[in-house]
């Protein structure tokens, strides 16, 4: 494992961007420790009704050894270990270590890995990785994003940059992503008044991905949902060129006192320029 870097109270874009390699290194051993786990393992549920298992905590472990390698002195918000209050820190790590359970479970594909660097409420580092699908996504606000394509092994991979892209032209389509699991009417309308608006239906933090790399224009949520879901896939949305909003325009933040962690809607923009 990668060495300790010495980190400051805040941490910079700059020392974000030092810190992407060992990070991708954590994101791409979690994947491979929850694509060794058989599917057939036994589903427990959270005190919430909601599902875990073995892979989950599998990449929690894994996660947490590797933070604690890479940036010991930078606190963890993970939806497996968030009994505590919010990290108190200038800087801190918000993961999902295997966001998508239900799709896990339901034998698809579409489950990734988030890894967030949030500096001052907002996400500054963010890596999302598709084991099962073999591929990643990188990025830092300041540096720019990149998709990976993973090797066989799962840890060598191939980068390429990636941008999002610009609105469409009047009487041009919306691509919209929405949940596969988690669609709800207010959403649907929103997306709805743009005429002839398409729907791009996905698990997990894929939605992001998807207008990280300029496959589509905007992913609205008007439900709520917790940080460790979007956190990653924020900065890296923002890191290649695209905003994070709740509806009134502001940017999302990550240093909110929130009961549970909700946040309680959010838009991503492809554009910048967004409304």
């Amino acid at each position: 494992m990668t060495a300790a870097f010495e980190q400051p109270a805040v941490v910079s874009s700059e020392h974000a961007a030092a810190l992407l390699a060992p990070l991708t290194e954590v994101v791409l051993r979690a994947g491979a420790a929850i694509v060794a786990i058989s599917r057939d393992t036994p589903v427990l549920h959270k005190g919430d009704g909601s599902p875990v298992t073995a892979a989950d905590l599998a990449a929690d472990r894994v996660i947490a050894e590797g933070l604690a390698a890479v940036a010991p002195d930078l606190p963890v918000l993970s939806e497996e270990s968030c009994s505590g209050g919010r990290p108190s820190s200038g800087s801190f790590f918000v993961v999902d270590p295997l966001d998508g359970t239900k799709e896990y479970i339901a034998g698809r594909d579409e489950f990734t890995v988030n890894l967030a660097l949030v500096s001052d409420g907002v996400p500054v580092l963010g890596i999302v990785g598709a084991p099962a699908l073999g591929l990643a996504w990188r990025g830092v606000a300041g540096h720019g994003a990149e998709r990976l394509t993973l090797a066989a092994d799962g840890r060598s991979f191939a980068a390429e940059p990636i941008r999002t892209r610009p609105l469409p032209k009047p009487g041009e389509p919306w691509v919209a992503t929405v949940s596969r699991s988690h669609l709800d009417a207010a959403t649907v309308a929103f997306i709805d008044a743009r005429p002839g608006a398409v729907h791009a239906t996905l698990g997990s933090s894929l939605k992001f991905c998807r207008i990280a790399e300029g496959e589509a224009d905007i992913y609205p949520r008007l439900a709520s949902i917790c940080e460790w879901d979007i956190a990653a896939g924020a900065a890296l949305v923002i890191a290649a060129g695209g905003k994070v909003t709740d509806t009134s325009g502001a940017p999302l933040r990550f240093d909110e006192p929130r009961p549970n962690f909700i946040v309680p809607e959010f838009i991503a923009w492809g554009d910048r320029n967004g409304r």
